[in-house]
Order: structure tokens, then sequence, then C-alpha cells
């Protein structure tokens, strides 16, 4: 232990252990003095530093307002932002967002219900090690913070990410490129006894091949939370005194025995009508219990009633499904509610559908665009570019409220990014497909499940563009209730069976396996055995929803005629420089003179793309002209004459290559004066007939003729 003392008079302390050849370092009282606890974390060259607050003020909320971050720094990879305009870190990238979400699902389960208190925890990033993500380095250090405020969190937690191999051996702390590679990126997040989180994208993994690999990560991260463990009994933290903020139990008791008798089969309706069914209900309680205790002072614990009567529904809800195993809207364990879809039905749109299923609805719309419009990346892990885009949208009208339209939140870039995973392991290749495609979901109801009704529309839609993906994709939520030990697994969850549950459990897949993967408990963690089963059966209804979508559309449709086709020649790279001009004068002059889009690539790909095919032929032409070399027999036709001479005349084949067509070559009868027959800009044929050891080039127009005319 060192014996380096802070400004706040306590020791440096740390603890380590090796974790895969490596050892892992935490230490506090070097940094964040002010903070309720601050944590660094050391493995190999990666430096996290984990900060956790605690509000002292009351809160007058009805939630639990906690905030996880996780902060990229540029710095901490050796970098300044690629951005010509931003180099400072402003807005968080979606990958980071992304990554505090992953931190936030496990933890925030793990606070007692009813705590109102203001937590903050922060993973920042100071130095990062480009051999593998530091996320899960992240998760670590915000967890070994938290557990070291005395405030009431029920952790610690740890989360490892895991890769499959070739040999379908598990491992974790793999590099950015060869997760991208592997069958399987799969995130596990646990507690000493469960696990609390999976997310994960795979390549048609089979439900042996992840539950595995969740076992696998539940057993090798315990050196992870034995490490916090032995830190927060070295430190031994102070408990802080708090107060729950719980229903009132007895408006609770009144509550409940004014709905005796009014709930159960008598509410088993489907949703639209079981939900105003309740709202009757709920109105009527509140008219009852006013008259009981007073318009004015039930004004003051009307929210409280409110509270109760939720309560006694989700309580309702829970019965049911463990006593009879019926569920809120009478569907069985393994049923999904009705299902409709339809394709093609926006007009100008490259695709579109509108996938449905119960209450729950989603409007698919695909653009296709030329590969320069990919998206550039840049964040403190990637410089890299972005062919595949999935946007979600949900405005507050989908669910029946009214909600002030903005940037898309946590939630909207969450459930993008988890159908952009689904979909991406089964679209084409740049080389089959040079298209960039931007899939965008809009909402247009809630009530379940609408990131997997975003899978299933966004599947519809890109075949409905034209996108020839490799094979379907479905998704399906499944949910969760736990009697004791005796687990129900429930397919095709709805609100208020997500509400009243212990678990979303999201999966989709093609007909051979899984290609993305989302659970959160609500519950302290669960044995992998748990979501074994929820697995297979959610295989079943992954399969049931794929036979519908497939009665509407199961094979690539034809382009829309707004879709830009795109055609890709190959060039010596070395004329690129040629293609492009000076100063980009000559590309941009093929572009406005054609009407197509161009890109080039370092390789000599040049991609072109217009909805018009003239467009392209002339773009193409254009740039074969300036990059083609003069091939010895070939025929050029209408090619300007640049100049007249007593001898002959100089015609240009090509930008940059003219050729002498001697006075004999003119023309089969014999020509005296070069200039009676040919003049400035006029256009000619000509064959090229040889070059001689200078390179000059040798026409004639009388072989040419004789050449098309088949003589």
């Amino acid at each position: 232990m060192s014996q380096i003392i802070n400004p706040r008079g306590k020791e440096i302390t740390r603890v380590s252990t090796e974790l895969f050849g490596q050892e892992l370092t935490l230490e506090i009282n070097r940094v964040g003095f002010r903070s309720s606890a601050s944590v660094l974390v050391s493995y190999g060259d990666t430096v996290i530093l984990g900060t956790a607050q605690i509000g002292n003020r009351p809160v007058q909320l009805d939630y639990f307002p906690l905030s996880i971050d996780y902060e990229e720094k540029m710095y901490a990879a050796g970098k300044i932002s690629g951005s010509r305009f931003i180099k400072r870190e402003g807005r968080p990238s979606e990958e980071a967002v992304l990554i505090g979400r992953i931190i936030d699902r496990p933890i925030r389960p793990l606070w007692p219900k009813g705590y109102r208190a203001e937590v903050q925890g922060i993973a920042t990033v100071l130095s990062t090690d480009p051999a593998f993500r530091p996320d899960m380095l992240a998760m670590l250090a915000v967890s070994a913070a938290l557990s070291l405020t005395g405030a009431p969190f029920e952790g610690p937690v740890a989360g490892l990410r895991v890769g499959m191999t070739e040999s379908g051996e598990y491992k974790a702390f793999m590099g950015i490129n060869e997760y991208d590679d592997s069958k399987l990126d799969l995130v596990v997040a646990g507690t000493e006894n469960g696990v609390m989180m999976v997310e994960a994208a795979a390549n048609e993994a089979t439900e042996k091949e992840v539950l595995k690999a969740i076992e696998w990560a539940q057993e090798a991260m315990q050196p992870i939370i034995k490490l916090q463990q032995e830190l927060i009994a070295k430190v031994n933290p102070e408990k802080i005194e708090y107060e729950l903020i719980k229903p009132d139990e007895a408006i609770q008791e009144k509550v409940s025995a004014w709905l005796d008798g009014k709930l159960g089969a008598k509410v088993r309706k489907d949703y639209p009508e079981r939900n105003d069914m309740l709202a009757e209900l709920k109105d009527e309680m509140h008219a009852h219990f006013e008259a009981e205790v007073g318009e004015e002072d039930y004004a003051d614990v009307k929210g409280e009633y409110s509270d109760a009567f939720q309560m006694a529904v989700f309580a309702d809800s829970r019965k049911g499904i463990v006593e009879e195993q019926v569920r809120p809207d009478g569907r069985k364990m393994d049923e999904i509610r009705p299902l409709s879809s339809e394709v093609g039905f926006l007009p100008r749109t490259h695709g579109s559908s509108i996938f449905t299923r119960g209450v729950t609805q989603a409007m698919n719309i695909v653009t296709l665009a030329a590969t320069s419009y990919e998206q550039l990346v840049d964040t403190m892990e990637r410089d890299t570019t972005r062919r595949y885009m999935h946007h979600y949208n949900a405005p507050g009208w989908t669910v029946g409220e009214v909600k002030r339209l903005g940037s898309p939140g946590r939630r909207e870039i969450g459930h993008g990014y988890l159908a952009e995973r689904a979909l991406a392991p089964m679209l084409p290749s740049v080389e089959d497909f040079p298209y960039v495609i931007r899939s965008v979901t809009e909402i247009m109801s809630q009530n379940g499940s609408t990131s997997m009704a975003a899978t299933c529309s966004s599947c519809l839609a890109l075949l409905d563009a034209g996108v020839p993906l490799k094979r379907m994709v479905s998704g399906i939520a499944m949910g969760l209730m736990m009697d004791g030990d005796t687990p129900y697994v429930l397919s095709d969850i709805a609100d208020a069976e997500d509400f009243a549950g212990d678990m979303d459990f999201k999966v989709t897949g093609t007909e051979k396996g899984i290609t993305a993967l989302q659970m959160d408990m609500k519950v302290h963690g669960l044995p992998p055995e748990v979501l074994g089963k929820a697995l297979e059966q959610g295989k079943k209804g992954r399969a049931e929803i794929l036979e519908h979508m497939k009665t509407v559309i199961n094979t690539p449709g034809e382009m829309s005629p707004y879709a830009p086709r795109v055609e890709s020649i190959k060039i010596n790279p070395d004329k690129i420089r040629e293609v492009i001009g000076k100063g980009g004068e000559t590309i941009q002059g093929i572009v406005a003179e054609s009407g197509a889009e161009i890109d080039i690539k370092d390789d000599g790909t040049i991609m072109i793309a217009s909805p018009d095919g003239e467009s392209i032929a002339k773009a193409k032409q254009m740039i074969n002209d300036i990059t083609a070399e003069p091939e010895v027999g070939a025929i050029y036709k209408d090619k300007p004459v640049v100049s007249v001479l007593d001898f002959g005349a100089f015609v240009q084949i090509m930008p940059g290559k003219d050729g002498l067509v001697h006075v004999s070559e003119i023309s089969e009868e014999r020509v005296e004066k070069v200039a009676d027959v040919l003049k400035e800009g006029d256009k000619v044929t000509v064959k090229l007939v040889a070059i001689d050891e200078r390179g000059r080039l040798q026409l004639s127009m009388k072989a040419a003729k004789r050449e098309l005319e088949g003589k």
C-alpha cells in the first residue's frame, strides 16, 4: 500500500488481480477528492476514471433520478477529432450513448424501490489500449464507485464482452476487428448470483452457442466482482441514511379492497378494449374515493390512489399468469398477438412497409444512395464509415401523450441500433449491392416491443426496396414472471406484462440462428438456464412471425424507378488524378454534364449513380475517354478534327491524345488538298492503325470505313 497522502489525508489504496493474463487494478484516493466516490481502473494501457455522486438535497419525484454516462476523450487514444470544425468533445457519439445504456441497464435494478436521491455515475476514459474495447472496464469503474458511496446500491456488478473464435471457443477482450469478424459479439453483465443484462450481435449463432457464451461469461466475470468486494471491505464506506418513498399501505389496502372482484377474467380483453375498461374503472375508483374523502383533501392524494390502482392491476396480471397461465389479454403463454403487414404503400420512397402486431405498429422507409453518402464515424475508438443505418422515431402521440419533439434520446438511439444489428449480418456486400442504405422506422402506435416491430418492418421494407438480403429476419420480445424459483416465460409481451414482469428479453434472427439479442432484468439476477428457456420459446415465436412476413414478401422486389442505379468501373489508380482534374475541375464537369453522382475510391473503383441509365452511360464514357489508353485496331467514332495541315489532319481520339490522319488515309479516292475535305471541328471516325516508337498515333479514316462496312 502506497504511503502517498492526498489533500484529504487519505492514503491511496489499490487492489489487484490477474484477469486473462493481465493485471487489473482498482485504485482510490489519487484523484476526484470532492466526489462521493471515485475509482481509477487500470488494465494494460487502459485507464478509466469512475465517479459517483449522491445528491444531498430532497427530491420530490415519482421516479428514481439515476443518470449513467460514458465519456469518450479523444486524447485517450492519442487523437484529435477529424472534424474540420469541431476539435473538442461535445455531444456524445452514438457509440458513447449506447455504452452508457449498457452500463446503466444492469445497475438500475439494483437500487431499492422508492429510493429517490439523485445519483450520477460517470465513466471517463483517460487512456485506451487499441487492442480491446474499454466499455466493460467502464462498467466496472462505475459499479465500484457507486459501491463505495455508502448509498443502498445492491451491487457490485461486472460485465464482459465475449467473442467466439473460429474453433468455437469463447474469448473476452478481443480486438475490435476480431469482434467484427466473430460469429458472436456478446455483452453479459451480472452480479455474484446471476445475470442482469445481455446484449449481442451475432451472425446466425444458435441458441445453444449463445447460452454457453452467457454461462462462460457469468463464470469468467467472478474475479472482477470479487476484486470490487475486496476494495469495498478495505474502505468499509459509511452507510448513508435515506428514506424510501413507498405507496401508503392504507391507501393500497383500500384500493385493492375496492377492486376485489372487478379485475381478473372481467378485464381480460384485447388491449384496446382492456385499456378502455381499466381507464373507466380508474375513473370510477377516483369518483368513489373523492366522495368518501372529500374533493379538497382527495386532490392532495389523488396521485397516490392512481399509483395504488396501477400496483393492484400489476398484481392481478401476475396472479393470472402464475395461477392460471392466462395473460392480461387472455392469451396463452406462447401466443402471439394478431399480425398484419403490407409493403410498397408509399409511391415515391425506395422501399416501404407497415408491420402491425396487436396495437403495436411500425412503419419503415428505406432509402438507397450512392456510396459517397456513407456516414463518417470519428470516435475515440474508430475512424471508419457506416454504410447501413437504422433510425428509430417514436413521438409522444404513439402512446397517447403530448410530448415535445426534439432530437432522439437514449431509448430511440438504442432501439434503432438493436434493429440495425439485427439486419446487418444479412445485408449483401458492397460489391454485390453498391449502395448506402438508410432504414427509418416511424412508430405509429406503441403497446410493447416496438424495437422488434422495427426489425420486422425494416426487413420487409428492405426487400421492397430490392435489397437482396441473404435471409429474412424477424424479432420477438419475451417476458418473465418469477414465482419463487419457478419461471413463467411469455412470448410477445405487451406493455402491461413488461411493466408488471421481471424481464424484458428481445431476440432477432433468421431460420438458421440469432442475429441480435437484448435482455434486461428487473430482479436481482437470473441463472442462465432460465434464459435458455426464454431463448428456446423465443425461437418458436420468431419462426411464427417470420412465416407471416413471408406471406407478404419473401424475395427482393424490383427497385423503385426513383432509386438511383449504381454501376462501377475500375481504372488504373494512377489515373485518378486525371479524372479529378486540377481543383476537381474535371470531375465536376463530368457530374454537371452527365447528371450522375460519382464516387472515386482509392483503389481505382469508381461508383456512378443516377436513376437515369443514360446519365450513367454518359459518365462512364467520359471517364473512359479520360482514362483509356489508345489501342491499336480500335475504332473511334465521331472524334473532332483539331488541326488541318497540308499533309493530313490531327484528330483527338481521347482527351490529350491526338493522332495523325495522313492525307493518303482520308479516303479511298485521291485527296489533293486536305482543307478541301476536312476543317477544324469536323467529327470523323478513325481507326488506330499503329503507334510508332516515339508514341505517335497513326490514324486512318478509310480503314475505319472499310471495317465498319465489312469490306
